[in-house]
């Protein structure tokens, strides 16, 4: 498969899973920093063929490019150790902090170190676009593409799979300009059903196994069902399914209250791992209420975290022999050009989304046909703009690495919350 060892592999995913904070954004910066520019381990047209492939599939992009990229160097057990990694030692930070939290309510020291963090990550985060924006737009078309996703996402909030079809709709109509390589040969539908069946079987039987033995209607099962089927339609993201998830949550099932599900959000987005872990907060507090136990708690939560990313396997391993090969084929070469593009746009806006709630205290969208995230002003944040001015420096000017430069605004940002400056 790889050149590459695969303890060397496994070191490299749990540093990855260890320092991916920022969301998605982030993520897909820190990886392209630790794979693409470090490593050398896929070269940058893979590595955004994968990225395009995973924005159109249900669930946590980033994480299902970690999955694609382990896959890619050491088959099924290097994608699972790619996969795992990067959500388990989020999962870990979200449990402890969701039993904090059942017990006592908000962590201010736990707010107070992440203050920092966010602070640094928006540094990575436009680093990374940038980079990703002077590979992937070589063309007026392809600025132009990513500038018309930018807007319908960021100023229109159109829905996110409209944007990636009519992208890929665009380039496939138009045909790729690079000359073909080889059809490329894809898997055969046996080969596919094998292994769809497999993952399938993985993801549902403990779903089932539930359901059987202590009803339907039990908590864990409960929990179980609403959360393998929030996996499926979770289209776009993390971000595209937040407020469903939410509103499920308070409004229909009232496993937690409003202000506890916003507490929730910023646990998330202020540690390792997937934005969607916020699942693993919501999970817990709904088992630990209904159990009236610490351990039907970390029940409950485990239960989600597998019905939320099992399925994450399931998608990567059934597609992944197909993206080299699709890539060599001209007008679907063409079409994945163009996602690349609109990619760059989506990135653009997620980069901005996670500035604008870094750096402001309200940030609310526009009422009407016309409705950008717009921020108030008044609620500027000095100490964070300073912090990510700090962290730009050290990362871009000084060359620190990410883990220094992570640490000293985690440190400063400490400093500044506990102080009552910031």
């Amino acid at each position: 498969m790889s050149d590459v060892s695969f303890r060397e592999a496994f070191k490299v995913w749990a540093r990855i899973g260890l320092l991916s904070f920022g969301g998605p954004a982030g993520q897909i910066a820190l990886m392209h920093r630790e794979i693409i520019d470090e490593r050398h381990w896929l070269d940058e047209k893979e590595y955004l063929t994968a990225l395009n492939f995973c924005m159109l599939l249900p669930g946590p992009e980033a994480q299902q490019l970690a999955i694609y990229a382990g896959w890619r160097l050491h088959g099924i057990k290097g994608g699972l150790a790619a996969g795992l990694l990067f959500v388990i030692p989020g999962a870990f930070v979200v449990l402890g902090l969701s039993m904090l939290y059942g017990a006592f309510g908000q962590v201010p020291l736990i707010n107070a170190l992440f203050f920092g963090i966010k602070a640094a990550v928006l540094a990575i985060v436009v680093e990374a676009l940038l980079r990703v924006a002077r590979r992937s737009l070589k063309g007026k078309v392809e600025w132009l593409v990513a500038g018309l996703a930018f807007v319908a996402l960021f100023c229109f909030n159109a829905p996110f799979p409209a944007v990636v079809i009519a992208a890929a709709l665009y380039g496939f109509l138009r045909g790729s300009r690079e000359p073909e390589q080889h059809s490329g040969e894809l898997p055969g539908l046996g080969s596919i059903f094998a292994t769809a069946s497999l993952w399938l079987v993985v993801w549902l039987l403990p779903l089932a196994a539930l359901a059987a033995l202590l009803g339907p209607e039990h908590i864990f099962s409960q929990i179980g069902i609403f959360f393998s089927k929030l996996s499926v339609v979770t289209f776009g993201g993390a971000y595209a399914v937040l407020s469903y998830m939410a509103q499920a949550s308070v409004e229909q099932k009232h496993w937690l209250s409003g202000p506890e599900m916003i507490d929730g959000l910023g646990l998330a987005e202020t540690t390792p791992g997937p934005l969607i872990l916020v699942t693993e907060y919501v999970g817990y507090l709904a088992a630990l209420r209904a159990t009236g136990s610490i351990w039907g708690g970390i029940a409950g939560a485990l239960v989600t975290l597998w019905m939320t990313f099992a399925p994450c396997f399931l998608w990567v391993f059934t597609g992944a022999p197909y993206i080299a090969a699709i890539g060599k084929r001209p007008r679907l070469a063409g079409a994945l050009a163009m996602i690349t593009a609109a990619v760059v746009g989506v990135i653009l806006n997620l980069t901005i989304w996670f500035g604008l709630h870094v750096l402001f205290g309200t940030v609310e969208r526009m009422e009407g046909v016309f409705k950008p995230w717009l921020p108030d002003f008044h609620s500027l944040n000095p100490w964070a703009l300073a912090l990510s001015l700090v962290a730009a420096l050290a990362l871009l000017k000084l060359h620190l690495g990410l883990l220094k430069t992570l640490g000293i605004c985690a440190g400063l940002g400490l400093v500044l919350r506990l102080s009552g400056v910031a």
